[in-house]
This record gives C-alpha cells, sequence and structure tokens, in this order.
C-alpha cells in the first residue's frame, strides 16, 4: 500500500512570490487607473489616485496621440529599434562566433573578450559629451548616430551572450562542415547561425527593450534635429511647473503595447535561450 506523501508549503519562497507579483501588479493598477481618470478626480488624498475613475474615457488616450504626434513619433521609435535589432543581431553574433571559438586558443581573442566585455562597466554618463561632439562633427548627429551607438552601447552584453551561448554547440558540426568543403563563412551562416536561434531572440528582446525606453541618447544626440521618438515625445508632459499624469500614465499604456507584444512573440526562444545558455 503507496504512504500518500504531504506536500509542504515553502512559505518563505511563498511569500516572496506573492510580495515580487504586488511590486509588478501594482504600478501597473496605477498606471491604468491614472490614464483613465480625468484631471478632476486626481485629489492629493491616496483613496484618490487609488480609486477606480467614475466614468471610463479613452479621452486622454486621444489626447496624448495628439500631444506627441504619436503616429509620427511611433514610425520614428519602430525604425530606429528595428535596425539597431537587426545589424545587433548580425554583428554581434558573427562577433561572438570568433571571440568564442578561439579564446581558449588565442590570447589576443582573449583580450578582445575582456577588452569589448569591459565596456559595460563604462557609465553613459562618462561618454555622454564627447558623444555629442564626434556625432555633430561627422554629421550624424541624427537618427543614424543614434543607431551606431545603440549598435556599439549593445556590443559588450550581446558578445558575452553569444559567446556564451556557443559553448553549448558541438565544435564537430563545424568540423563534419568542413570536411565537406565548407569555408568558414558558409558553416557559420548555414550552420551556426540558424543554431543560435533561442539566442537571437534573446538579444532581439533586450536589446529592443533598452533601445525602445531610452531617453538619454536621443536627447543628446537627436537635438534639435525635429524627429521625436516615444519617449522624447512624452517629455512634454512635464514642465518646471508639474506633470500632467493623465496624459503621461495614457501614453506609457500606448508605448508599451508594441514592445510587449514583440516579448510576448519572443517569449518560448527567450527561454529556451536563457536555460540552454545556463548550461554547459
Amino acid at each position: 500500500m503507496k504512504t500518500k506523501v504531504k506536500e509542504r508549503v515553502n512559505w518563505p519562497v511563498t511569500i516572496l512570490l506573492i510580495l515580487g507579483l504586488i511590486t509588478v501588479i501594482f504600478p501597473l493598477y496605477l498606471t491604468v487607473v491614472i490614464a483613465f481618470k480625468k484631471p478632476s478626480e486626481m485629489t492629493n488624498s491616496i483613496s484618490g489616485i487609488l480609486s477606480l475613475p467614475k466614468s471610463w474615457s479613452f479621452e486622454n488616450f486621444a489626447e496624448a496621440m495628439r500631444v506627441t504626434d504619436f503616429w509620427h513619433s511611433l514610425g520614428n521609435s519602430i525604425l530606429i529599434t528595428v535596425i539597431t535589432v537587426v545589424i545587433s543581431i548580425l554583428l554581434h553574433s558573427m562577433i561572438g562566433y570568433a571571440i568564442g571559438r578561439n579564446k581558449g586558443k588565442s590570447k589576443f581573442y582573449k583580450f578582445a573578450y575582456l577588452y569589448i566585455v569591459s565596456g559595460m562597466f563604462v557609465p553613459f554618463a562618462i561618454l555622454m559629451m564627447p558623444l555629442v561632439k564626434q556625432t555633430s562633427q561627422m554629421g550624424i548627429a541624427n537618427a543614424v548616430g543614434v543607431v551606431i551607438c545603440y549598435v556599439v552601447f549593445y556590443m559588450p552584453m550581446n558578445v558575452l551572450l553569444y559567446s556564451g551561448y556557443l559553448t553549448n554547440i558541438p565544435i564537430a558540426l563545424e568540423e563534419a562542415a568542413r570536411v565537406d568543403g565548407a569555408s568558414t563563412w558558409k558553416t557559420y551562416w548555414s550552420i551556426i547561425f540558424p543554431i543560435m536561434k533561442p539566442m537571437h531572440a534573446t538579444v532581439a528582446v533586450l536589446t529592443a527593450l533598452g533601445t525602445w525606453n531610452d531617453v538619454m541618447t536621443p536627447l543628446v544626440i537627436m537635438s534639435g534635429s525635429g524627429m521625436n521618438t516615444l519617449p522624447l515625445a512624452q517629455l512634454t508632459f512635464q514642465t518646471q511647473f508639474g506633470t500632467n499624469y493623465n496624459l503621461a500614465f495614457a501614453s506609457y499604456l500606448l508605448a508599451l503595447l508594441p514592445i510587449l507584444i514583440f516579448y510576448l512573440i519572443c517569449q518560448k526562444q527567450i527561454l529556451n535561450g536563457v536555460v540552454n545558455g545556463a548550461v554547459k
């Protein structure tokens, strides 16, 4: 006769999960509630902020789209994000492949790996003013300069991810391809690049999130160019006299939707990339 084992609840973990859930849901609840409220419903009391709107209206969303020139700003953000992600995947995966396969055999590649990854520890504040001057002198104080900066900024993290993921890909696959007469270039694009699909999705989402939400880089480089991304356009809600929270939160929700949809599409591949990258 089998003895039924009573499952025990791991309360410390359960409590941490509940706290984490509240930490995520509470700001999202505030964002949604305030976005649908009228300015007259916003009071200084906590109950006035937390209470549900008296009538759910989309007026704030319509006004936020008008003020931020939403479709134009959205198009600029999508263009910059897509180009950055595509270039990052193509370029960083090749660099990660070259370094990942050679850093154990060559001091040059090991130094190159450490040099590139060390870029993760350089604060943007140190680079900000030199970048403004350089992009201006080179005539790329526009979307092109922003994309180039993003590709360089995310190179350390992406090369680290790609070179780490390569440890899970048997080198025997490349040796078999060379025996069949395939060049290194053909081996990479025909075998290695498709195998790294989960890591491509991970890199795409991480790079897209950083690019989509960034304010400082477009602000300091594209200032005066007349081209706004969504985060830049949303700065119009903040003045020295205060912030229009109703319109700002409505605009934040609108900006959240495209990147959220993109994440949901890539979610399965991201999980595979994280799991495979964690196990050697």
